[in-house]
């Protein structure tokens, strides 16, 4: 099994869900976070006062998968994901990690049946 974890950008997160589920990804998890990468934060003005922003606002997504899924959903978070044609700096990162285990807590189903 594997896990796809993914950081975008928050207006992402419709077209990414929609892409997933094309794909029968069943479920996903959601987390709003802040962070930078190389665009290293901005600055923004507010009333008449300038200031930095160092940590960006983001949406990490998690999404466990069986191995052979994992390629395919890769392809469409970054597809989905991405900025215009060419993409922008901050549109993001996806990480893929292997699951040892999984445990569906109300049936006790394991591995890929609890997906």
């Amino acid at each position: 099994m594997k896990l796809i974890m993914a950081i975008i950008k928050p207006f992402k997160l419709d077209e990414v869900r929609d892409a997933l589920t094309e794909l029968g990804v069943q479920g996903m998890t959601v987390t709003e976070v802040k962070g930078y990468g190389r665009q290293k934060g901005h600055t923004e003005i507010y009333r008449g006062t300038e200031y930095a922003v160092s940590f960006l606002p983001k949406l990490k997504l998690e999404v466990a998968a069986a191995p052979e899924l994992a390629d395919n959903i890769v392809a469409a978070i970054q597809t989905a994901a991405r900025t215009g044609e060419s993409g922008q700096i901050g549109d993001g990162k996806i990480f893929v990690t292997n699951i040892d285990h999984a445990v569906r807590i109300r049936t006790g189903e394991t591995d890929t049946e609890a997906l």
